[in-house]
């Protein structure tokens, strides 16, 4: 099979199922699937929900899939790239006979291997959308779910993008020798719950939003320079002002970017003037 994308496919049966049984899913779900590859996934998905939307980038993968799921009418593959496309509208479009709506879509999952080298995108795409999923169940390199969920001293620009608008934890990780090819580093598989309280337009596409990571982005711009260095030197402020916003929020003149919590950005964001 063609890995020019960089794609590894899993193979181990148990860990498909473990993946589905963690999902919750029903006969009222529509699921997402991000990079099918050669479907062993999107097989065993389609046993338990409505309907899956497979999307694949690799038009090489696409003749595969059809005809592996030919007979299979909760199936439709999707040859594009997820970056690019109108997922609000694909998703809308969707009808679930079992749908408590009487068919229409009001809720979906995302339940994928995704792609290594845009999980990032891919992450935000989903939870920046004016149609979020209900959940997402993600196998992602092991290194990338540790940096999602990390706490304070460790954080980063990922795990805060996350944790704003969504609780996530890791659930089981997955060793290399479950795909084909071998890939050199393990995976894991986290589980990423919307918070319906970020939801709302505000906070999604707002102001609020922007200059939150507008100031997430300033301090972390230069990894071994302090908060307060890097925030005055972004933003063209008095350094001595800077950490004395930081001092009335308990934060140290010294401290670093990857040493705040969440809810210290907030507040930082609300108390400067930008």
């Amino acid at each position: 099979m063609p890995t020019k994308l960089g794609q590894n496919f899993l193979r181990d049966k148990n860990i498909i199922q473990k993946i589905i049984q963690v999902a919750n899913l029903t006969p009222a779900d529509l699921v997402v699937e991000i990079g099918p590859g050669e479907g062993i996934l999107t097989e065993e998905l389609s046993k338990m929900v409505g309907k899956v939307l497979a999307i694949e980038i690799d038009k090489d993968l696409i003749p595969a899939l059809h005809k592996r799921f030919a007979n299979n009418k909760k199936i439709e593959i999707i040859n594009a790239d997820v970056l690019k496309i109108d997922l609000q509208k694909i998703v809308s479009s969707c009808e679930l006979p079992a749908s408590p709506a009487g068919g229409q879509v009001t809720n979906y999952k995302v339940v994928a291997n995704i792609p290594y080298y845009i999980t990032s995108p891919i992450i935000r795409l989903f939870l920046e959308s004016e149609i979020p999923p209900q959940e997402m169940i993600l196998m992602v390199q092991k290194e990338v779910a540790e940096r999602i969920v990390a706490s304070p001293g460790k954080m980063s620009i990922l795990s805060l993008s996350v944790q704003y608008y969504a609780q996530a934890q890791i659930l089981f990780p997955v060793p290399s020798r479950a795909f084909f090819p071998v890939p050199k580093v393990d995976s894991a598989v986290i589980r990423i719950v919307p918070d319906p309280s970020q939801t709302l337009p505000l906070e999604r596409g707002g102001v609020e939003r922007k200059k939150f990571f507008r100031i997430v982005r300033a301090g972390f711009s230069a990894k071994r320079k302090t908060l307060a260095n890097n925030l005055a030197n972004s933003f063209h402020l008095d350094k001595e002002a800077v950490e004395n916003k930081l001092n009335k929020l308990g934060l140290a003149p010294l401290t670093r970017a990857q040493e705040l919590s969440l809810e210290d950005w907030k507040k930082l964001a609300k108390s400067l003037q930008i």
